[in-house]
């Protein structure tokens, strides 16, 4: 057993085996019904679904397939994709509409049919940020619009995108049951017990699925494993944010110099060298966190890692 798992109670919710144990299993079914409800905040009220095959395969053998994390489908007969991205891929959003082309394909009627279908929901659970405009901006819901009028065109197919990163209440800002779930994802793994706003039975099952001490011994093993996988992609991610630190840093330094001599040759003063380097570095230090926030890094790691304020964040 490795020595970590011991100073950590609860999963990392991020690993594949935390979501699809949480998520994807039959035994934890009321736990997915729940956040879904509390995410879809009425538009519709789950009271069951069924579990449907996470691999699919294209019309034709030469057809690509499609693995998801969370397929499944609602009693009235609503099919709802979820799946949790630890990192940005380049066409995550190419991705995500790819993946939706199944579960529409899925509806399809062999002899008479007239094209009737059913809702159709993919759902995102983000551990990066894509939209930089606005750091509030968390809870993104898309749906085909006309652009002429802005209205939507149809309702039938929605995208739903969370980026967790931004999502930043305390315990005491909470007040939604989706504020809750949101909660209890991100911190998940910091937790050492259950916070004491949530109360509702659906988080007391929660904490005790995801309980590490609790898991029979292939579970622990099957998480470790996970969890290594995790952690070795953000190692990879971090050292590549390093990398190009330092070599920002160095072409920042170089240009800096030259600014800050030609400035302080023409002024005649010190203080235009010492602030022509300042600039270069300031410069190549905010072109690094661009390169990185889009290299689906996420901007609490960048901040940290880069020294930036919050404006400076902003500005990017």
């Amino acid at each position: 057993m490795c020595t970590h798992t011991l100073r950590e109670r609860y999963v990392n919710f991020y690993t594949d085996f935390a979501f699809k144990k949480l998520f994807g299993t039959e035994i934890n079914k009321d736990l997915l019904i729940s956040f879904l409800n509390a995410l879809l905040q009425g538009h519709e009220e789950i009271t069951d679904l069924t579990y449907l095959n996470t691999e699919q395969l294209g019309t034709a053998e030469t057809e690509r397939k499609a693995v998801f994390d969370v397929y499944c489908e609602t009693v009235t007969g609503e099919r709802i994709l979820i799946e949790m991205q630890k990192a940005e891929q380049r066409f995550f959003k190419d991705r995500s509409i790819f993946y939706s082309t199944f579960p529409i394909r899925d509806q399809a009627q062999k002899g008479d049919w007239d094209y009737r279908l059913n809702r159709v929901y993919t759902i995102g659970v983000l551990n990066f940020t894509f939209d930089d405009d606005d750091p509030a901006y968390f809870h993104h819901e898309v749906k085909l619009m006309d652009t002429k009028n802005h209205e939507v065109f149809y309702d039938k197919l929605t995208y739903i995108y969370l980026e967790m990163p931004k999502f930043v209440k305390t315990e005491a800002e909470l007040v939604t049951l989706f504020d809750k779930w949101l909660y209890a994802i991100r911190n998940m793994a910091t937790l050492m017990e259950r916070p004491r706003t949530l109360q509702e039975a659906v988080f007391t099952r929660l904490f005790e699925q995801a309980e590490i001490a609790k898991f029979n011994t292939q579970e622990r093993m099957n998480y470790e494993e996970s969890l290594k996988d995790y952690r070795d992609m953000y190692s990879v991610m971090k050292t590549q944010l390093e990398k190009g630190l330092a070599q920002g840093r160095e072409e920042g330094l170089a240009q800096g110099r030259e600014e800050g001599l030609a400035q302080g040759r023409e002024e005649g003063r010190e203080e235009g060298r010492e602030e022509g380097i300042a600039i270069g570095k300031l410069q190549a230090t905010l072109a690094n966190a661009r390169a990185f926030i889009e290299q689906g890094i996420p901007m609490d790691v960048v901040q940290k890692t880069l020294g930036l304020t919050d404006k400076q964040m902003k500005e990017l």
